[in-house]
């Protein structure tokens, strides 16, 4: 068990991390799809105020980190008309969904279904890029989700009381964040569809 001091270091992780990627998304060398972004902010702000409310502590710092960063990123991908991923109907699709997991959300009311549904709706958000970093990992870059999955990993390490609104958001960030960074890092969808050129070769 860590010292829960150690969520600062997380902190400054996910803080670094965005920043790079906040670097990368003004020059356009990454290109955030707008829908996750959006509601990976919306979702971990929200998720935040809901863990206050049910007195979770200094571990709500990961989930509002989680939170700011993406707004950022949002926000700077407007002034490089280079830095957005072009939008379809399924990106549209799953924001919809998570704009719905949202609503839901508020309609309950209840502090850990309101932490479960933001865990879903930042997980439909995701699914986007989850896509995207498969088919075209060049558009994004790994470091932001590493140092993410990292600073969630601090988190867990630091509970003490393992209710759903200490751990639920923590475990999720880092395993959404794990699951992208491999797929961008290893470029694990180019990998398989050159294999599935060559055996069709072979064939």
């Amino acid at each position: 068990m860590l010292d829960e001091r150690f969520i600062w270091v997380g902190f400054i992780l996910t803080f670094y991390g965005g920043l790079s990627y906040l670097i990368d998304t003004i020059k356009g060398k990454t290109q955030p799809n707008r829908v996750t972004w959006f509601f990976w902010a919306l979702a971990p702000l929200m998720a935040f105020v809901a863990e206050l409310q049910k007195g979770v502590g200094l571990q709500s710092l990961m989930t509002l980190s989680a939170g700011l960063s993406p707004l950022f990123v949002f926000i700077v991908s407007f002034f490089n008309k280079k830095s957005f991923w072009k939008l379809g109907k399924f990106d549209y699709f799953y924001g919809g969904l998570a704009l719905f997991g949202i609503i839901i959300w508020q309609v309950t009311g209840d502090g850990n279904l309101a932490i479960l549904f933001a865990i879903l709706a930042d997980g439909f958000a995701a699914i986007p890029t989850v896509i995207k970093s498969y088919s075209n990992p060049d558009t994004e870059s790994s470091l932001v989700y590493l140092l993410s999955a990292i600073s969630a990993a601090i988190t867990l390490l630091t509970i003490e009381v393992w209710s759903f609104a200490h751990w639920g958001f923590p475990a999720y960030i880092f395993a959404i964040c794990t699951v992208l960074y491999v797929l961008i890092k290893f470029r694990l969808g180019l990998v398989l569809q050159q294999k599935i050129v060559i055996a069709k070769i072979k064939n």
